[in-house]
């Protein structure tokens, strides 16, 4: 029996796009089969030339409301805890590994579903072209589902948090906590010590793109 190819957004992206080209065209990309329930594709956010990445896992709800990543609780978390680092957000391009939401409704709400690695895989090649673009010096992947995607589905987090990682695609890849997973957390002082801990690794995010521009800040 033949094997059916895998899916794969790569049909959908033009050769040699700049961002916003790669931001209209992924409008209309039909990779998975994501696009058939959620209200729109949801691109990064930034400039190119950026020097750091942040890569989540998936639009949210609000983010797929409005069509813009972390523009949820979770990114104003990201936001604030960006500004503890001392990392300046303006130059700081955000994207997820997923583009379109994926959910189950319950009710009126839509609860957040993890995607499969189909689904990961068919939407690599828009992340590609997003890092083709930007040429991020530092890859930040927040949350598990970020890093196994660059790093592989043996990544754990838990050991291997806050270490740099050469890659083909960028110079370093890192990871930390995803902002929704502390969010998540029910008691105040374990949010708050897990909030810590995330600012901590951006901090040495900061440090590792200084060491790489020569003492420059980010």
């Amino acid at each position: 029996m033949p094997k059916v190819p895998a899916r794969s957004a790569e049909p959908w992206i033009p050769a040699g796009a700049n961002l916003a080209q790669l931001e209209s065209a992924v409008r209309n990309c039909e990779g998975c089969d994501l696009y058939r329930h959620a209200t729109q594709a949801v691109f990064g956010a930034g400039r190119a030339g950026a020097r750091i990445m942040m890569l989540g896992e998936q639009p949210g709800d609000r983010e797929d409301v409005e069509g813009k990543p972390f523009v949820g609780p979770a990114g104003k978390l990201l936001d604030r805890a960006l500004n503890a680092s001392g990392i300046d957000r303006t130059g700081v391009y955000v994207t997820n590994t997923v583009k379109h939401f994926k959910f189950v409704e319950r009710g009126k709400r839509r609860i957040h579903q993890k995607p499969t690695a189909p689904e990961i895989a068919a939407c690599r090649p828009w992340l590609e072209a997003e890092l083709s673009v930007v040429r991020p010096l530092v890859l930040v992947c927040l949350g598990a589902t970020a890093a196994q995607a660059m790093l592989g589905r043996n990544f754990r987090i838990t050991r291997e948090r806050g270490r740099f990682v050469e890659h083909p695609l960028v110079r370093y890849v890192t990871s930390t906590a995803h902002p929704s997973s502390i969010l998540r957390i029910p008691e105040p002082d374990r949010r708050h010590e897990e909030y810590r801990l995330f600012v901590e690794d951006l901090v040495q995010v900061r440090e590792k793109l200084e060491e790489l521009q020569g003492g420059r800040s980010a």
